[in-house]
């Protein structure tokens, strides 16, 4: 019987120019997409682009641009992560794609049919950097404490609700029956006494008048769609729900992985949404904390923005990887300093790494060491360690417990010396090293793809010698 497994990023807005914070997010779900390939599962890898909302229409009004030209612009620079950070997805959606609107308004008309839409009038405090209505207890001297600098504006309207609070003990009693829906932990206690204090309903369509960047509210021509209701709904359309049921029933539900930010939205209002649905909740939530920068929030006027694309031009792709997959906590914020980007460089990929592979591979060519590849049930036995690490989404771990394999490697070179050795001896200890160091690519494939293919290809038959794989930086 076949495995399938699905897992998805949040979809960025395309208002700004890629972060590091999304760079670390989707080579992440990368590195989990690209292990379970490995073990034999059927993956679907969904990414995309979040593009509607009054954010959005503000920043083409700025550049007098139709909003769907400049969506257009923007898309382009997410597009080229694919091969900046070496990315395995298999789709990419955009929320302006035809079947995602399509899909969202016959997600729509479920809603409204079994209740759960209702229209009103309303007035609310609303942050548009969040695209979230704030409460008072929410602010932080009047301001949103995300987006301080944006100031909050006022909607008064007539709009069309979500029955939010009508799910409130469903979702409680599905929290309770899935203990592990939510990781880490103290997220999810934050999520449910957030539930346990009340849930609001909330707007799900703004006026067309005044916003008309949004996807049409079925039979009302006056309204577009709430960009949230719009943009989570891109999580089944994705997999071709509602018209290719097959597909979706393989794939959903699936592991999702979302900031902090994105706590509310995507383990409570979706999962609400697809309740009304009549859909299955998601399997699981992984939820992020932030990149700080020099231990400061980055924000363009401290000056302090990492840009992933300029990372990979200085230091290449599995180099950043390795950086983002090795440092950063796997659930609490952490800070990304180009100083210690060129410390683990150095150390842990050009030393360790680096030298072994260089000095192994020159002395193993010059004695004609031949090696054969394990057969693909020994390579998933292999890998099968590294699937309990990520499942439980322990990226340092992962890497920390097979950089001691290497730093094992290491040593057993320094101790044996094969060099002083006779040929016999020498051509004996450089087989087993050349199917340790093969065994080590096999296990980095999921987190250094690069790295790993030309120590596959490298070690594979006549043994060649493999130049440095991370060159001195300058």
């Amino acid at each position: 019987m076949r495995n399938y497994f699905y897992i998805t990023t949040t979809l960025p807005y395309v208002n700004a120019d890629p972060h590091i914070g999304f760079a670390m997010e989707i080579i992440r779900a990368d590195t989990i997409a690209r292990l379970k390939r490995l073990l034999g599962y059927e993956v679907f890898f969904n990414t995309g682009s979040d593009e509607h909302g009054q954010k959005i229409y503000q920043k083409a009004k700025e550049k007098n641009l139709d909003p769907k030209t400049y969506c257009d612009q923007q898309v382009k620079k997410f597009h080229n992560l694919k091969e900046a950070l070496n990315l395995s997805y298999d789709r990419f959606i955009r929320t302006t794609d035809e079947d995602h609107v399509k899909a969202t308004q016959e997600f729509w008309q479920i809603s409204l049919k079994n209740g759960d839409i209702y229209k009103a009038k309303y007035q609310v405090k609303y942050c548009v950097g969040c695209e979230m209505e704030k409460t008072d207890s929410e602010l932080s001297y009047g301001r949103c404490p995300i987006h301080p600098n944006r100031p909050l504006e006022i909607i008064e309207e007539e709009n069309y609700f979500f029955r939010f609070s009508k799910y409130q003990q469903k979702l409680l009693d599905f929290y309770e029956k899935n203990k592990d829906f939510v990781k880490p932990e103290f997220r999810f206690e934050e999520l449910k006494n957030f539930v346990k204090k009340g849930l609001k309903d909330f707007s799900i369509s703004r006026v067309k008048e005044k916003m008309p960047w949004g996807i049409p509210v079925p039979g009302d021509n006056t309204q577009v769609m709430y960009v949230w209701f719009d943009a989570l709904i891109n999580y089944i359309s994705t997999l071709g729900w509602p018209e290719n049921k097959k597909n979706f029933e393989k794939f959903w539900p699936g592991i999702q992985i979302a900031g902090k930010d994105n706590l509310r939205q995507q383990a409570a209002m979706w999962q609400a949404m697809l309740m009304s649905a009549n859909l299955p909740p998601s399997k699981q939530i992984f939820i992020e904390g932030f990149i700080t920068s020099g231990g400061q929030k980055m924000s363009k006027s401290l000056g302090n923005v990492i840009d992933p694309f300029l990372m990979v031009k200085k230091y290449g792709t599995d180099a950043l990887r390795f950086y983002l997959l090795k440092e950063i906590p796997n659930f609490d914020d952490g800070d990304f300093s180009e100083a210690r980007m060129k410390e683990i460089y150095q150390s842990f990929l050009a030393n360790e790494l680096g030298n072994l592979v260089t000095r192994l591979t020159n002395l193993a060519e010059k004695d004609k060491i031949i090696f054969s590849p394990p057969k693909d049930e020994e390579v998933k036995k292999l890998l099968s360690s590294f699937e309990i690490f990520l499942d439980n989404f322990q990226f340092n771990q992962a890497v920390d417990s097979l950089w001691q394999e290497i730093k094992s490697l290491n040593k057993k070179i320094d101790e044996f010396a094969p060099w002083n050795k006779s040929i016999k001896k020498r051509k004996t200890f450089l087989e087993k090293s050349i199917e340790e160091l093969y065994f080590i690519a096999i296990k980095l494939q999921p987190f250094l793809p690069k790295t790993a293919k030309i120590l596959m290809e490298n070690l594979t038959g006549q043994v060649k010698k493999i130049t440095p794989l991370f060159p001195k930086i300058q």
